[in-house]
């Protein structure tokens, strides 16, 4: 399997880049500015109902007042 920064297009300036399954909301970009790194590279975004899978690894999405 190809990595996706293989495939993806090099866009100059670009902080970062996602490739989802569904259109993200501005609080979600602002979610990924923190998380992904600024360093140019795509990374893959599948979210689901109860689990976001980015670059392969599952998160699941709990309640903070579920946590332990």
């Amino acid at each position: 399997m190809r990595d996706i920064n293989e495939i993806m297009p090099k866009i100059p300036n670009m902080r970062w880049g996602a490739l989802m399954n569904k259109m993200p909301t501005n609080e979600r970009i602002d979610n990924m500015n923190k998380i992904f790194p600024p360093n140019g590279k795509w990374h893959t975004v599948f979210d689901e109902s109860d689990q976001v899978f980015v670059d392969g690894k599952r998160v699941w999405k709990k309640d903070a007042k579920n946590w332990t």
